[in-house]
């Protein structure tokens, strides 16, 4: 009898070599595409979970003023019914423009009722990504966004966001819709995160920047902190920096202490700049929770996506120190511009370059008349 056996197969073609090696390799980018789409989706909630930190204001753009009119005094902000510019304010297109405040809060409130130690103007030129500084003097006599005159810093204080942009914008011919404000922990807690930040120290500033301590720590909990001993560049921890931005004893004064403040937002964005993930990850995770803005989520995502592009330009100060003099108006000292129009012209040029086609606006000449009346300057 024969041999019977024969070989059976399945009829599937069997893969050659390079057929198998193709398959597996295909099989491995699959795999890693989804492992990639499942990282992003997993950083997108991350970051969504760190955003539901933040104190939001949603400000109504009905109600802010843009260089005309008075607005009414409460929290909301929208931005629907912006008002009507009645200047040429081509020369700010390309720019965006927000406020930022630092406020002196002992409780983490962030709203009314606090006073804006910092008030600055940050203004992006959205091309070129250079960001230019303003510091609008805390003392500085204004009209407070609802027609009453006194010291910037109370707008903040009597209305809250909405008041102080009102009151940036009424003065200055600002087209300013959104704001963020940061207290002195989230300052604090912030640097400590990006593992301090380095600052020129000089000898008369040591004893100052010791003695805020004393204060800024205690405010913020701390039972302790690290005396700064000696001069020069060097790495100061949160408590430090803040207590560094405070100081206004020394030559200067508070204008001083305005471009301390700068330097220690420049040295912050330097710091990020050259963070790595885990660093920048957990600043985010701090300062997040100790804000308030009007940024929404897509903005606030924007403005991270470009962070490494953003360099600080030239900074500078209002009133300009042309036009700047001190005096006491009824009880208490002010910060005075002796020409609120050339001064506010001079502000635009500073920030914008080309002016051409600006010219203060009416609201502006007039707030000028009352600052003159009502400080004999």
């Amino acid at each position: 009898m024969g041999n019977t056996n024969t070989k059976k197969t399945s009829g599937k073609k069997r893969l050659t070599k390079a057929e198998r090696q193709k398959k597996k390799r295909n099989r491995i980018i699959l795999i890693t595409v989804e492992v990639f789409v499942l990282f992003l989706m997993l950083m997108a909630l991350y970051v969504v979970s760190l955003y539901g930190k933040i104190e939001k204001t949603d400000i109504s753009e009905d109600d802010i003023v843009i260089n005309q009119g008075i607005a009414p005094s409460n929290d909301t902000v929208n931005k629907d019914d912006i008002a009507t510019n009645e200047i040429s304010s081509g020369h700010m297109d390309g720019y965006r423009n927000v406020a930022l405040f630092g406020v002196d809060s002992r409780d983490n409130s962030l709203g009314k009722g606090t006073r804006s130690d910092t008030i600055i103007i940050a203004s992006i030129n959205e091309e070129t990504k250079e960001v230019k500084l303003v510091s609008v003097y805390r003392d500085t006599y204004l009209n407070l966004g609802n027609d009453s005159y006194g010291k910037a810093n109370a707008a903040y204080a009597q209305g809250g966001p909405l008041q102080a942009i009102n009151m940036l914008n009424m003065n200055l011919d600002m087209n300013i819709t959104d704001y963020v404000t940061v207290g002195w922990a989230g300052v604090a807690d912030t640097i400590d995160a990006l593992g301090g930040i380095e600052i020129d120290v000089d000898e008369a500033e040591i004893s100052h920047l010791n003695n805020y301590q004393v204060e800024t720590s205690k405010s913020l909990g701390e039972d302790s902190f690290e005396r700064v001993t000696k001069t020069g560049m060097q790495t100061l921890n949160g408590i430090q920096a803040v207590s560094y931005c405070r100081i206004r004893y020394t030559a200067g004064d508070d204008f001083k202490r305005a471009e301390r403040q700068q330097e220690v937002i420049q040295a912050i964005l330097d710091k990020a700049k050259s963070g790595n993930i885990a660093t920048l990850n957990k600043a985010a995770n701090t300062i997040f929770e100790e804000i308030s803005t009007s940024l929404t989520f897509a903005e606030v995502m924007d403005l991270l996506a470009d962070v490494a592009s953003y360099s600080i330009g030239a900074t500078g100060g209002f009133p300009n120190e042309q036009y700047r003099t001190t005096g006491s108006v009824g009880a208490a000292s002010c910060v005075i511009s002796t020409n609120v129009t050339e001064d506010v012209k001079q502000l635009h040029q500073f920030l914008f370059g080309s002016t051409e086609g600006y010219a203060p606006s009416s609201q502006v000449e007039t707030i000028a008349a009352q600052v003159k009346n009502r400080t004999g300057r």
